[in-house]
């Protein structure tokens, strides 16, 4: 007489799935770990957020020594952590695992301050902010600052003219043409905010990328809390208020 092996139950199967692709991941060198991580447990949802695997792992691989490990786990547990908070309107996720958060952020400060690459540095930054959960659209600022733009709409209440904010190596201007493919555009300069006068969350960022030695990071974020010009109304406006409202 023989016997078959019953087959793992879907949570087994799941919580199998996970573990592999966590410890996959934590080599370093399986980069479609990480992309199935990102499409499983962030963008699909087919594997769940909440298992205690998930944060207490990525907090043990963003307080090891391999930056790129580090770096790769902070993104993901800051940006589940905000989703999270978004899709539950609650902080439950984050109360539940607040030692691992605690110590997600902890490593996030301590590799802010010994990044050298400007985009990697920003990308922290991001992860700081979203492991304190004080703001939602973190990702949108930073990716302005490393893409060297933002593509955001007139603040008047019609929309009048969807444009670009562009604030690095082409330049800090507004526009509203496709400046990348000629340089016979109409542009606005921007108006960058005075240093001294920044408060909040502009003041603590640029603090720290000053403090961090990535001036050139600090200058940008001058850029992205002054203002701009809407190119068909003339209108100013605060580059990060329409960046906050457009991530709404």
């Amino acid at each position: 007489m023989t016997t078959s092996v019953p087959a793992p139950r879907t949570d087994d199967a799941d919580s199998d799935r996970l573990k592999s692709l966590l410890e996959r991941a934590a080599t370093g060198r399986e980069g479609q770990a990480w992309s199935d991580l990102w499409t499983e447990l962030y963008h699909n949802g087919t594997l769940d957020v909440a298992d205690p695997l998930v944060l207490h792992t990525l907090a043990d691989m963003a307080e090891a020594e391999k930056a790129d490990v580090a770096a790769s786990a902070l993104h993901l547990a800051g940006a589940l952590l905000v989703q999270a908070d978004r899709r539950y309107e609650t902080r439950n996720l984050r109360h539940r695992y607040a030692p691992e958060t605690a110590r997600l952020l902890g490593a996030a400060n301590r590799w802010r301050q010994h990044t050298a690459g400007r985009n990697d540095y920003c990308h922290l930054l991001e992860a700081v902010l979203n492991l304190e959960g004080d703001i939602h659209w973190a990702e949108d600022l930073l990716w302005g600052v490393v893409s060297e733009e933002y593509e955001l709409e007139c603040p008047e209440p019609e929309g009048c003219v969807s444009l670009w904010v562009v604030l690095g190596e082409r330049g800090f201007f507004s526009t509203a043409e496709d400046y990348a493919l000629s340089d016979d555009v109409e542009t606005f300069p921007l108006h960058p905010a005075d240093p001294r006068a920044l408060e909040g969350l502009g003041r603590r960022l640029y603090d720290l990328a000053l403090t961090d030695g990535h001036e050139e990071v600090a200058r940008a974020l001058t850029y992205a809390f002054g203002e701009a010009t809407c190119p068909e109304c003339r209108q100013r406006f605060s580059v990060v208020g329409q960046v906050a409202a457009c991530s709404g």
